[in-house]
């Protein structure tokens, strides 16, 4: 799994701001995330941000104290839960789309704090399931908005989840251990059990192929979900991950994220291996703990949050790759596969449901994919997003047809398999040998109303070529089986698959109807066929005619159009249908009637009104007509009377017309007459009745009228229908009082009418039978009156039964001659009358019980009937029980009956020659059927072994062919077999069948043999590298030398080249393609030659040739031939190269004369090389090159003929003899001769080289010190260059004076080389060196040098070399960088004053600030450096120590530090210890200080409030006397006055005055604003009920709680308060309200439960308590300064902060107290008041 971020959706900040839960929409549309602040944002697929709302406590009112424990969406992604610690849980309902309407569906109250929370998906959206504190684990259902226990434990809940399937749930507790449940659906496994128990509380809890527990040990284990049987552990550091927080499985179930701190870990399942498997870890650096992570449902993004509310999301990813450019696929895990085309950016997720693998995916046709997994088929069509996994168990040779837009077909092995597009199962799956799309038709209702089970699902396909197969793809039922009489060609079902249309060989069209299984002709030729998309409508061309049925109902309605090509296509588009047609040169399209086609689609939606409006604007012809009649029968099945009424007239069916209306008149009187019935009035009887007459259901009309116990009526009906018998059958049943004069006249009229039959019928029904038989016979009934005689035992005298007899034999109705002898006993006359009348059943029945020896004969009469009637299949057991072996045969063998007829033959004798013959003939069907192995088995029981091959051979099977001949012949019998068959083959040209014949033998010469007599040389050649390897050379070169004989020298070429021989006509020619050119220098074709030597053996070869070519033609006619090619000089190398001299010296003397001594110097090498050096000495001197023949002599060290040579033809080489000789001498350490053989060639400096060379530099040095002086000081250069060390070859190259190089050897030296010391004491030397000797390197070496002495602390030394050079800045640095602070201050000071200052600045950097014995120049500085450093208590140290004013100052600072920290609690105690300073520069300090304070103030009685309240009081002193504006003094004073009252407050309840104290903190709430206004009603409400004042604190606190949750909006604000309460006060109705809040959860929580359980006290009053006014009498509240009325203002009690009423005035500070607060001792009332400066007195 490879995770890349992608975008941060939120930074972090800069507090704790936890993000409590995050989830992913199941549609993978939303992100939600639940923050610190309670707020829920959402964002989109892109991490967007889209909405944003708050959480509601449970109370809705209250204070929002709970925290978000859990957030989960709905399965269908339209609602969200929330569970909180206020124990509740809401269900929000947010809609599918941005925008929609927000609101809360569903709450769950609980008794205890809900935990966590998860929305299994196993009944929609119908359950969710969360946990509880007290160890529940609850369910709620969201449709009865109630609650219950699923399952309950003893210890808290602390993590839950759902399985990736949605049939269970796993819970994690405190005590460790981790409970599993199962829903109903999972069968036997429902309930809950105890799981296993976890080393530590698993706060991180998830399901996927494992369940993963984690927590606080830094341990990630992975349990067995069915057992509980640990899995795997993987243990972690705990100094790095400190815990983990939260853990979250991908939607496969196969990779696991688990976060810790700063970082997240990667788990991944290893299918193959069955284990889990670390991977990658993401470290984020100051990320702090991840609080929770959520994967996207479609495992390609992962959501990741952290304590300070970052929130980041990730692509993730096993693998991703395009395919053919087009489409970009991401596997997000091993069984899920996103698929995105680039061109629109759409996707759709490919994913197993059963978690398999997927092995590869391909796109067909750019809509369909296909993919495999191990076990399951992927199919699904990207253009309606539709997915399917079916179990697949395929070879993978399987062929997809994707012409069917909801079907995907899949051939495989000869069987179809229907897979429809969103749906896991196959749909069905039929064999048939025929494949082609256009012989299988599949149709699937596409009707969205309609549901699943009920939609039609049809295939039709071809059993055989002449028989289609339709079935029901539902229930698995063939509907209907079409049995033909030619090959069928195609075939395609309509759209609801109600008619089929198909074509066979011979071009005939038919339309078969499913509903009523009838076959009709449509075309006797038809060259193009199709159903109009979307519609019933046929199109079809017979010859140059375009047929249309637009009511494929009636087929024999067609319109016909003349058209001049070929029909190509149907197009439908745009509110019209064209068929085009291909005319040659134009293509036409011929438009169709779209309204007789839109009436097809009205018809089928039912839209009887559109349908009826469509055929009004068409003229009535034959297939209009047709379409009137059809909507007029389905109008009246769905009582559409006024639509039918309209369709008979347009028929001209006035009758019914007619009919209809008053019909609808008769509705709208029964509507009248009877208000229960609906508003159409169909549904009275009279018209129900009327509507099934009219259709000619009169028994559903008789039924109607019985049921309402209308009998005239039922009676009247029959009666004007004259069905006189069905009247007087209603009036029987109804007991109708004319019931008997109805009959007797009905009798008397059917007698008239001479209708005896129905008389006779009556009769019988009347029970006088001897009347019935009479009348029947009078009739011509006979069969009637026969059924009367043996059905009631009517007994009738002898000639009566003969003129019955008679009558019936003469009518021809044997059986029922039969019959009525069988029941008068006459069994003789009765089996001969069965068989006249072909009855062979009855007869056959009856002998078995009289006759048995009649039985076979007449089986055998049966089956011969049969056989006459053509049923011959039904003949086969007839002949089998009469024994008749051979009839069932041939009977079997005529009803293509194979496998009966063979069951029969393996009954009979076998050597029979009938038999063989039979079995000849079945294996002939079976052959022919390609069914060759039955054909086999037949072949050989008929013992025509022969044949069995032959068949075989015939088809190439030569395999089986052999196997039969092994067993059923001999080995000669097999040869000579095959030998005759491949003969004959071979006669018909048949030379790979032969071929095989040969093989199998095996005779492959014979073979060979055939293809050498039939001149196939490529196959002769193909069997011999195949069989006879050996030979193959030699057969190449026979063919060759064949072709060469017969001068077909291209062929002899080719195989020569083929062929590895040896020619001994050529020297030097021996295989290949040699022998070739050799054949042609033979045939004097000297081009041929050239051109195979060129392509062959390249340039040099082909040169050869022409050079032979010349060779042959010899002298000058060889000559010109070089020439001409421009060869002679490698003709010449030729002959050199094969050492062909004197034909080298021929031709160079006749062509090119300057290439003689190259001949002669060839020549001479190769003497040299043969050991002939005295010819070669001759040779090397003829060709110019003494020197040659010189090195030949050193080289076989013939020292003296050398110098001989060199004497006489080189003198110059002399030398290069001695040198040779020296060096060979030295090489024997022959010093001596060496010497001399060196200086006689007056080369000293070679023997000097060789001695350095050797290492022997004394040697060297005398030689050169006494021949060659001027290299004396190389030696030495050069011994020091090979010194082994910097040190030694610095030395030697100082010693010699080479200061450059020896400057470069100093630099390399370092401590490894050499004590630092020695060190030291080099770099020294170095540096002088570059400073006398070596300016240029001056720089670098104060770089290098300098950094070398730094490096190993020698900072005084490295110094001291930057002053000899005048650097003194430079030196300075350097004496900084080793804190020499006396040798830089020293040098400094003679340089310049910006040095020294620049030393004591950085003398400062350095110290430590507790460094006690570091002086500084001034306290001034020592103060200031504190500052600069923030070490604000050394600061002060040191400002103790100045004088006061100073103190104060630098507290000052330190309390402007501390404002920019936000520590003001922090100010207080610097006050408290060095109290307030008076200069002006502080003042807005102070006033910021107090600012920030006032959130923070608390009635604690610290004396650090009386330390600020004292400094405040002296400065707003000291702003009134400089003259500072009116609006700081304003400024100061309240805060003055607010500071007060949080420090007197306290005092005063010490020393026991709490009322005084109460009323104090009371008027806090006439600062609010000033005072966080939650803050100030807070604590003027804490303040009131303290002291039992309960109207007034509840009054007060009541305003705190609507503060809060105003401060829960969005943007807080004022507008909702209701201050009703406090219009009779001073305290304000307008001020701030601040986001955040003053108050703590837990004492603000405390005071809402106080403030809920008072307001249900009927005694509370809930007002403040009000005086009145003295001036206008209006109520006002007590401790109000100024009335609300008049505005009359009052003095403020210093003591109280109540009005002062009964006043007096301190003596000091002149500030007014109330007289009931001086009744104790005043002075101690002002000593708690303290003197206040004049200008707060004067201030209102």
């Amino acid at each position: 799994m490879q995770l890349r971020h992608v975008k941060n959706l939120q930074p972090a900040q800069s507090h704790v701001a936890r993000i409590t839960a995050c989830c992913w929409s199941p549609n993978n549309k939303r992100l939600a995330i639940a923050d610190h602040y309670r707020f829920v944002h959402l964002f989109d697929e892109n991490g967007e941000k889209r909405d944003k709302f708050s959480t509601k406590p449970m109370d809705g009112k209250g204070t929002k104290t709970y925290m978000v424990r859990g957030m989960v969406f709905s399965p269908d992604s339209a609602k969200l839960a929330i569970a909180q610690s206020d124990n509740i849980v809401f269900v929000y309902k947010l809609g599918l789309e941005w925008g929609e309407k927000k609101s809360i569906c569903n709450k769950f109250v609980q008794n205890s704090p809900v935990t966590c929370i998860c929305w299994p998906h196993v009944r929609g959206n119908e359950l969710l399931v969360f946990g509880v504190a007290d160890g529940k684990v609850r369910i709620g259902t969201l449709s009865k908005n109630t609650c219950r226990n699923l399952y309950s434990t003893d210890s808290y809940v602390v993590s839950i989840a759902a399985s990736q399937d949605g049939m269970g749930l796993v819970s994690g507790h405190a005590d460790g251990s981790i409970h599993r449940y199962y829903f109903e659906e999972a069968g036997s496994l429902a309930g809950s059990a105890k799981l296993c128990t976890s080393a530590t509380i698993p706060q991180c809890l998830s399901w996927g192929e494992s369940i993963a527990a984690a927590g606080n040990d830094c341990k990630v284990t992975f349990y067995d979900p069915r057992s509980g049987a640990q899995q795997q552990c993987f243990a972690f550091d705990a100094t790095e991950d400190r815990e983990f927080t939260c853990c979250e499985f991908n939607p496969s179930g196969h990779s696991l994220v688990v976060g810790a701190y700063d970082r997240f870990r990667v788990f991944n399942y290893n299918m193959k291996q069955g284990k889990w498997e670390e991977g990658t870890h993401k470290f984020f650096e100051n990320l702090f703990s991840i609080t929770s992570a959520a994967w996207k449902h479609d495992g390609s993004r992962l959501a990741v949050s952290s304590l300070c509310g970052a929130v980041d999301m990730y692509d993730a990813c096993v693998r991703r790759y395009f395919y053919k450019g087009k489409y970009e696929f991401t596997y997000v895990s091993h069984s899920q596969v996103i698929v995105k085309r680039l061109s629109t950016g759409t996707r759709i997720v490919l994913k197993s449901q059963f978690g398999y693998e997927i092995v590869k995916v391909h796109v067909y046709q750019d809509l369909y994919l296909v993919s495999h997994t191990p076990a399951t088929l992927l199919v699904g069509d990207l253009g309606s997003c539709k997915l399917s996994e079916v179990p697949w168990s395929g070879s993978g040779n399987e062929r997809f047809v994707f012409d069917n837009s909801q079907v995907c077909m899949v051939v495989n092995a000869g069987e179809l398999s229907l897979i429809e597009y969103g749906r896991n199962e196959i749909l069905g799956s039929c064999r048939t040998e025929y494949m082609s799309p256009h012989l299988i038709s599949v149709r699937v209702s596409d009707s969205p109303d309609m549901d699943d089970d009920k939609r039609q699902k049809t295939i039709a396909y071809l059993i055989d070529r002449q028989s289609i197969c339709i079935l029901d793809l539902v229930t698995g039922i063939r509907i209907a089986t079409v049995q033909h009489n030619n090959k069928l060609d195609w075939l395609e079902l309509n759209k609801r698959a109600t008619k089929l249309l198909f074509k066979d060989k011979t071009r005939q069209l038919f339309l078969y109807d499913l509903v009523t299984q009838t076959k009709a002709t449509l075309l006797n030729y038809c060259t193009y066929v199709a159903w109009v998309p979307f519609s019933d409508v046929v199109v079809a061309q017979n010859r140059g005619d375009l047929c249309v049925w637009y009511s494929i109902d009636t087929p024999d309605r067609v319109a016909i159009v003349p058209i001049k090509g070929d029909v190509e296509d149907i197009e439908r588009t745009d509110g019209k249908t064209e068929v085009i047609v291909d005319e040659g040169i134009n293509t036409i399209a011929y438009g169709l009637d779209e309204a007789l086609i839109e009436f097809g689609s009205a018809m089928e939606d039912r839209d009887y009104e559109k349908a009826c409006d469509l055929l009004e604007q068409i003229t009535i012809t034959p297939e209009t007509e047709a379409m009137w009649q059809n909507l007029s029968q389905l109008a009246l099945q769905d009582r559409k009377l006024h639509i039918a009424e309209r369709c008979f007239a347009a028929l001209g069916d006035v009758s019914k017309a007619r009919a209809l209306n008053k019909i609808g008149e008769l509705a709208q009187q029964a509507m009248g007459d009877d208000k229960v019935l609906n508003r159409h009035g169909y549904d009275h009887y009279t018209v129900r009745a009327a509507l099934e007459i009219l259709n000619k259901n009169f028994k559903a009309a008789e039924a109607i009228y019985l049921e309402r116990n209308k009998v005239n009526e039922a009676v009247s009906m029959w009666e004007e229908l004259f069905r006189f018998d069905e009247a007087i059958s209603v009036a029987d049943a109804k007991g109708h009082k004319d019931a008997d004069k109805m009959r007797r006249t009905y009798f008397e009229w059917l007698m008239e009418t001479k209708q005896h039959d129905k008389a006779a019928e009556l009769r019988e029904r009347e029970g006088k039978y001897a009347d019935a038989i009479n009348l029947y016979l009078q009739g011509g009934l006979p069969a009637r009156a026969a059924h009367i005689v043996s059905t009631y035992q009517v007994q009738i005298p002898q000639q009566q039964q003969e003129a019955i007899a008679t009558a019936l034999f003469k009518a021809q109705m044997y059986e029922k001659a039969g019959d009525f002898f069988e029941k008068l006993g006459l069994n003789e006359r009765a089996v001969t009358a069965y068989r006249r009348g072909n009855a062979y059943i009855r007869a056959v029945d009856l002998s078995k019980r009289v006759f048995p020896g009649y039985v076979i004969s007449l089986e055998d009469e049966w089956g011969d009937w049969l056989v006459c009637q053509k049923q011959v299949e039904a003949a086969i057991n007839h002949y089998i029980e009469a024994h008749q072996e051979m009839k069932a045969i041939n009977a079997a063998i005529s009803a293509r009956q194979w496998n009966k007829a063979v069951q029969i033959l393996d009954m009979q004798d076998p050597h029979d020659p009938a038999v063989h013959r039979y079995y000849k003939t079945i294996a002939t069907h079976y052959e022919e059927a390609h069914q060759f192995n039955e054909a086999k088995k037949y072949y050989c029981a008929a013992q025509l072994h022969k044949s069995a091959v032959a068949m075989y051979t015939r088809n190439n099977m030569w395999e089986q062919a052999h196997e039969v001949a092994k067993v059923h012949m001999s080995d000669q019998q097999i040869s000579d077999l095959y030998v005759s068959q491949a003969r004959q083959l071979e006669l018909q040209g048949k030379f790979k069948e032969a071929e095989m014949l040969y093989r199998k033998i095996p005779e492959l010469d014979l073979a060979i043999h055939m293809y050498k007599k039939a001149k196939k040389y490529d196959d002769m050649i193909r069997l011999v590298a195949q069989h006879r390897v050996e030979l193959l050379s030699k057969t190449h070169l026979n063919l060759a030398q064949h072709f060469e004989k017969e001068g077909n020298y291209k062929k002899a070429e080719h195989h020569y080249i083929q062929a590895k021989v040896e020619n001994v006509e050529e020297e030097g020619i021996q295989e290949g393609w040699k022998a070739a050119v050799n054949m042609y220098r033979s045939a004097k074709l000297w081009d041929d030659a050239i051109r195979v030597a060129k392509m062959h053996g390249g340039t040099g070869a082909s040169r050869n040739v022409v050079i032979a070519w010349a060779l042959d033609l010899g002298g000058e006619q060889g000559s010109k031939l070089l020439i001409k090619f421009g060869m002679v000089e490698q003709a010449i190398e030729y002959c050199n190269t094969r050492y062909l001299f004197d034909t080298a010296f021929d031709l160079a003397q006749r062509a090119m004369p300057t290439m003689i001594p190259q001949v002669h110097y060839t020549h001479a090498l190769y003497l040299e090389d043969e050991g002939h050096f005295k010819e070669a000495e001759e040779e090397f001197i003829k060709a110019g090159k003494p020197k040659e023949a010189i090195e030949m002599h050193i080289h076989n060290h013939a020292w003296p003929d050398a110098m001989r040579v060199a004497s006489a033809f080189d003198q110059a080489s002399i030398p290069d003899v001695l040198i040779a000789e020296g060096k060979f001498a030295f090489s024997r350490k022959d010093y001596a001769h060496a010497e001399r053989f060196f200086l006689e060639a007056h080369e000293p400096e070679m023997l000097v080289n060789l001695y350095k060379e050797s290492g022997m530099y004394q040697e060297a040095r005398k030689i050169a010190t006494k021949d060659a002086p001027h290299l004396v000081q190389q030696i030495d250069l050069d011994e020091g260059y090979n010194a082994k060390s910097p040190v030694q070859a610095a030395k030697y190259f100082d010693d010699a004076g080479e200061y450059g190089r020896a400057v470069e050897e100093y630099f390399k030296i370092t401590v490894d080389h050499a004590p630092v010391e020695k060190c030291v004491e080099l770099w020294t030397r170095c540096f002088k060196l570059c400073m006398n000797q070596q300016p240029d390197s001056l720089p670098l070496a104060k770089k290098v040098v300098i950094e070398k002495m730094k490096n190993v602390d020698r900072h005084e030394q490295a110094a001291g070399l930057l002053e000899l050079i005048s650097e003194y800045r430079d030196a300075v640095e350097v004496y900084v960088h080793g804190k020499l602070w006396q040798k830089a201050l020293g040098l400094a000071k003679n340089v310049s004053k910006d040095l020294e200052e620049y030393v004591q600045e950085m003398r400062l950097k350095y110290v430590d600030d507790d460094d006690p014995n570091f002086e500084f120049a001034t306290p001034e500085a020592g103060i200031q450096f504190y500052i600069q450093k923030r070490n604000w208590e050394q600061a002060m140290v040191l400002a103790r120590k100045r004088d006061d004013e100073t103190r104060k100052e630098v507290a000052a600072k330190w309390v402007e530090h501390l404002i920019s920290e936000e520590e003001f609690l922090a100010c207080l105690d610097v006050i408290s210890k060095d109290g307030i300073s008076l200069d002006f520069r502080f003042y807005a300090i102070y006033s910021e200080m107090c600012k920030g304070l006032m959130a923070h103030l608390k009635p604690d009685g610290s004396q650090d409030l009386l330390s600020l309240r004292n400094g405040l009081y002296q400065l707003i002193g000291q702003m009134h006397t400089i003259g500072r504006p009116q609006e700081e003094l304003n400024t100061m004073s309240t805060y003055l006055k607010i500071i007060h009252r949080y420090a007197m407050a306290p005092v005063m309840k010490q020393d026991g005055f709490n009322e005084y104290a109460a009323k104090l903190m009371m008027t806090i709430a006439r600062f609010a604003g000033i005072v966080p206004a939650d803050k100030a009603f807070f604590d003027a409400g804490t303040a009131a009920r303290d002291i039992g004042w309960t109207n007034t604190a509840f009054v007060l606190l009541n305003r705190f709680l609507d503060i809060t949750e105003a401060q829960d909006e969005d943007e807080p604000s004022l507008e909702h308060l209701d201050n009703t309460d406090f219009v009779e006060s001073d305290i304000p109705f307008d001020f701030h309200i601040s986001k955040e809040l003053a108050v703590d959860t837990e004492p603000g929580e405390q005071v809402r439960q106080w403030v809920l359980s008072m307001s249900v006290d009927k005694k509370l009053e809930g007002v403040l308590k009000t005086v009145k006014c003295q001036k206008c009498s209006t109520s006002n509240w007590e401790g109000s300064l100024r009335c609300h009325s008049c505005w009359d203002e009052v003095d403020e009690c210093i003591i109280t902060g109540f009005p002062a009423t009964k006043k007096i005035n301190c003596k000091s500070c002149k500030m007014p107290a109330m007289k009931d607060a001086t009744t104790e001792p005043t002075s101690h009332k002002m000593q708690l008041s303290g003197s206040w400066p004049e200008q707060v007195h004067s201030e209102r």
